[in-house]
């Protein structure tokens, strides 16, 4: 007893769709980097400033000693997972988002074109008064 069925499909058909698929994908390469990349989008709550990664969880941020959460979780340029041991002593600008105890909780090391968006609030009272448009991803100061 056979408990598959098997289709015959006609080599013109094969044919066609392999034809399909092959452009597809020559399309797909063809379009610029940034076209295939989506712009990130971050929170309201996140805030601008550069980080020194130091032995996990210590970091240096905007200079002064703070630490990453249990949990934290650091992005890459490209939105990948990076390590935050892999990234020791190495400087960065980012965004970044602090938990209720002070830790600094998400962590998206920044493109050139996104550093590029000024301005951006380096303070929690800067992001309390300034007005932010989520749809455009940019801040406005009063």
């Amino acid at each position: 007893m056979h408990r598959c069925a098997v289709r015959a499909t006609s080599p013109g058909a094969t044919r066609r769709f392999a034809l399909h698929t092959l452009a597809a994908a020559c399309l797909a390469s063809a379009l610029p980097a940034q076209s295939q990349m989506p712009g990130r989008r971050f929170p309201r709550t996140a805030l601008r400033g550069e980080i020194v990664f130091g032995a996990f969880p210590e970091i240096l941020l905007n200079g002064k000693p703070a630490r990453l959460a249990p949990g934290s979780r650091v992005s890459d340029q490209n939105n990948s997972v990076a390590m935050p041991g892999a990234l020791l002593n190495q400087k960065c600008i980012v965004n970044f988002t602090v938990d209720p105890m002070g830790l600094v909780m998400q962590v998206w090391i920044l493109r050139p074109e996104e550093i590029r968006v000024v301005p951006w609030p380096r303070t929690v009272v800067e992001a309390q008064t300034w007005a932010f448009d989520e749809g455009a991803q940019t801040w406005t100061r009063p």
